[in-house]
């Protein structure tokens, strides 16, 4: 196992005969730094996620590449997990010099193509559900920030490849499946190597933190329900070695997905317990509860987590609603949720 502090150090680091974890830096991104991961096919490469299309990241993966005795031009293709930019934008900038195939999951179809709408209107996309949470303070700011933050549309084109249900993929000398794992994002893929025992798990299994749920372009109707569904479909599985994208690699899967479930277990039940308070929409519930592990007040987080706050805490209330452990209804297009007795 990989000590838990230097996961972030730069490098080409070995964690299976064949297999290299190359972290990437995420300026500006608590997360500090994204994981892709490099697995030597022959004369080629395959990297699992690609990066943020930034300099710093270019910069650091030629450099972990040529400790290995590789460049990017041996990069053959790219699996990649989900469409979010520290996983999906590098990818296809390379591609655009060499060559490389990029594979990406179907669900992430309505994502990209959400993208290039919002670029072509100067509209985003996640106002109405903030509007449905009641955010109306963070509403205010995004529509304040308007178009300042548009994407570069080159790093959002189409994959070469749309992996489908199971997708078996042609990596020489290893049997690679892409498994469907919806919740993080809709089209979230996870890649197994069974006969050499690891999970390359992207954003769905995560050593230290919760991935974010309920924050796309294009929303799930239940995505607590989805991801929770998925991490099912993952501890299914045999154990395998778990290399994630933000963390140290660690040897079981099945332990953190235990701890994950009991996570969100929890989190349900302080969800419930707050709008019986009288907390009765998903932004006046996100303010009530403590976030990140120090336990921090809603008011203290930045902006941004403002948002994944309210959407995750979205989440967990449309699961409950849905289960019938809460009334949920609608009133102004605000969600309005309730005790099921009450």
């Amino acid at each position: 196992m990989e000590h838990p502090q230097d996961w972030t150090e730069p490098g080409a680091h070995q964690v299976a005969p064949g297999v290299y974890r190359i972290p990437l830096p995420l300026p500006h991104d608590g997360l500090r730094a994204v994981n892709v991961y490099a697995i030597e096919t022959g004369a080629d490469l395959a990297l699992v996620d690609g990066g943020w299309a930034l300099d710093e990241s270019r910069q650091r993966l030629e450099s972990a590449l040529r400790s290995i005795g590789r460049t990017v031009s041996d990069i053959g293709r790219f699996l990649v997990t989900h469409v979010h930019r520290d996983h999906y934008t590098q990818a296809v900038a390379i591609r655009r010099e060499f060559g490389s195939k990029v594979s990406l999951g179907i669900g992430e179809k309505p994502a990209l193509e959400a993208i290039s709408e919002a670029v072509r209107t100067g509209e985003n996309p996640q106002l109405p559900l903030l509007r449905k949470a009641g955010a109306e303070p963070l509403v205010a700011w995004l529509e304040q920030l308007g178009s300042s933050d548009i994407p570069d549309l080159s790093n959002w084109e189409p994959p070469d490849e749309w992996l489908t249900e199971d997708s078996m993929l042609a990596v020489p000398g290893r049997e690679i499946q892409a498994v469907p794992t919806p919740g993080h994002t809709q089209g979230h893929v996870v890649f197994t190597d069974l006969s050499n025992g690891l999970l390359f798990a992207g954003d769905h299994v995560l050593p230290h933190i919760t991935p974010s749920i309920g924050f796309e372009m294009v929303p799930a109707e239940q995505p607590l329900g989805d991801f929770l569904n998925s991490l099912a479909r993952v501890r299914a599985m045999p154990d395998l070695r778990l290399l994630p994208a933000h963390g140290p690699v660690t040897d079981s899967t099945h332990a953190r997905v235990d701890q994950l479930v009991a996570h969100h277990d929890e989190r349900l039940a302080q969800c419930r317990a707050v709008v019986e308070s009288g907390r009765d929409t998903a932004y006046r519930a996100a303010e009530e509860l403590p976030w990140t592990r120090r336990r921090r007040r809603f008011a203290d987080l930045d902006v941004f987590n403002q948002f994944l706050a309210v959407t995750e805490t979205m989440a967990h209330l449309e699961l409950l609603a849905a289960r019938g452990e809460l009334r949920r209804e609608t009133h102004d297009g605000v969600r309005r949720y309730t005790a099921a007795g009450g």
